[in-house]
């Protein structure tokens, strides 16, 4: 292998160098085989631009006999470098700021555990076989060419694991797929600019039993879980010997949370089982049920007339709606607070959003529901060079703003507004670390509502385009509001990739039906 004889070539000759450079300092050796997997894998040669700092022998692991840990430095810039912006997270906001970057200005350093970005408005059309998995995910370096490009630019799988606001580092840890891979490698980076973008997690408001049984739709991997453990459901249910109880709660599918994601999830499922199951598992078809579970009223930030619309169609699809409060989840039922017990064969949780537990780990200021304080422009104002946007920042209370919704518009255009925001800092020579103390930042972020759009099924939509709940604007419901729907979000996709990737697949679909086939 022609690459690992150069890279070690390559790490013998910085080793001399450094021990020609600094003879009295004194060094550790420590002996790696070549069988250590890390070694193995091209994917961290993008390490050689670290400064090492460590390498330290762990602890006899009976699991794994290289148990290995590793930290490395990627240093501070120098003032002929171009500065360094690190984005945490490649949601909405991080990954529409890095669009927006200047790259001739910044180096740019992306730190997530997915290398992409997932369209969620689609993600509920993957779980029945409308859309592909890849149609609704586009790779970062698509979306940002420079992280696989440019020298100074770096696209890392990581987790973030701390900030040391007073030094200008991040510190990460890299990602492993389960308990039998290579330990994590552990490393800092050092930044001019930090802009925290690490979105939020499903909210669980602390009922047991949610994250052991239950499963989101925030991610493709929670798509192709629910997708897999559907149809494994429904090939059980048909096998010789399964009890009519047993068979009903296998195909009983329920959805917690009344919010424009469940109800979209609920929509498409009614149509999979109106044009798909009851043609292809006829045998038992008439036992799946959809219900959908939600303590106030569905879709509450909709007009009333649309909410009552949405209500009677799902009703004629076949969705049962119940409005109660789930107490506890157990393995194959969950308790209402009323002690109603309820089975299912599959539950999907789409209760809201809550702040990750990274965010709440931070030693900066919160505002009233954890998320990180920032001021009118998007700055964490106790530190110096740090940005927020997002579902994981909302507005201090000094500054007189209601916290934001947690929407992708919102995200969408605060990154907009801070790329912008940067690359005019940038140009005016505040770019590096302590640098922008004197720059104006000019007018600060004003988000301005443009509507909401939902999907309920059956190729009807709801469509709202007033501002707020009391203002006035157009309201759509009916297939106009799903032409509408599909337009939008088609032209909303990111790369024309993508775009021609979900054409076809609502085109086939509509001419074939969904794919069944459980991959």
């Amino acid at each position: 292998m022609a690459w690992l004889r150069n890279l070690s070539k390559y790490s013998s000759t910085i080793a001399k160098l450094k021990s020609s450079s600094s003879p009295q300092r004194p060094t550790t050796t420590t002996t790696i085989t070549n069988h250590d997997p890390f070694f193995l894998l091209p994917s961290f040669t993008f390490l050689s631009h670290f400064s090492s700092n460590s390498i330290q022998q762990k602890p006899s692991n009976p699991s794994n006999k290289h148990a290995i840990e590793y930290s490395g430095l990627l240093e501070a810039t120098k003032p002929h470098e171009k500065p360094r912006v690190v984005v945490l997270g490649s949601g909405w906001a991080g990954c529409r700021l890095m669009k927006g970057l200047d790259t001739t200005t910044y180096d740019i350093v992306c730190v997530s555990p997915r290398n992409h970005m997932v369209f969620t408005p689609l993600l509920a059309s993957t779980c029945v076989g409308t859309l592909e998995f890849r149609s609704v995910a586009e790779p970062i370096g698509r979306i940002q060419p420079a992280l696989s490009r440019e020298p100074g630019s770096y696209f890392f799988l990581a987790n973030c694991t701390a900030i040391d606001t007073h030094n200008h580092m991040v510190q990460c840890e890299t990602v492993t797929d389960g308990e039998e891979t290579i330990d994590p490698w552990k490393f800092s980076i050092s930044y001019d600019k930090l802009v925290v973008a690490l979105g939020s997690q499903p909210s669980t408001f602390g009922i047991q039993g949610v994250k052991e049984y239950a499963i989101f739709l925030r991610e493709v991997y929670h798509a192709q879980e629910i997708r897999r453990k559907l149809l494994l459901n429904l090939m059980l249910s048909d096998v010789p010997g399964i009890g009519e109880e047993e068979k009903q709660r296998l195909l009983h599918c329920v959805v917690v949370g009344g919010g424009p994601t469940g109800v979209e999830f609920s929509g498409e499922l009614s149509d999979f089982i109106m044009k798909d199951v009851q043609q292809r598992y006829a045998h038992v078809k008439d036992y799946i049920r959809v219900t959908l579970i939600e303590a106030n009223e569905i879709l509450s930030s909709f007009d009333d007339r649309l909410r009552r619309y949405a209500t009677n169609q799902l009703r004629k699809s076949g969705v049962r709606l119940v409005r109660g409060i789930v107490k506890d989840v157990k393995a194959q039922k969950i308790v209402l607070s009323d002690g109603t017990e309820v089975p299912y064969g599959l539950l999907v949780w789409s209760t809201g959003v809550a702040p990750a537990p990274i965010i709440h780990s931070l030693d900066i200021p919160k505002e009233s529901s954890g998320r990180i304080g920032v001021d009118e422009w998007l700055r964490v104002p106790s530190v110096q060079d740090v940005f927020s946007i997002g579902d994981c920042s909302g507005f201090l209370e000094t500054t007189g703003r209601q916290t934001l919704p947690a929407l992708a518009q919102v995200a969408e255009r605060q990154g907009k507004y801070l790329a912008e925001l940067l690359n005019r800092i940038g140009k005016e020579g505040g770019g590096h670390a302590n640098r922008a103390k004197e720059i104006e930042f000019g007018d600060p972020f004003v988000y301005k509502h443009l509507g909401s759009m939902a999907t309920i099924g059956r190729y009807k939509a709801l469509v709202d385009l007033r501002q707020s709940k009391e203002g006035k604007g157009l309201s759509l419901a009916g297939f106009l509001s799903f032409f509408i729907w599909r337009s939008a979000y088609i032209t909303r996709v990111i790369s024309w990739r993508n775009r021609f990737y979900v054409f076809i697949n609502w085109v086939t679909t509509l001419i074939f039906g969904r794919d069944i086939s459980r991959l």
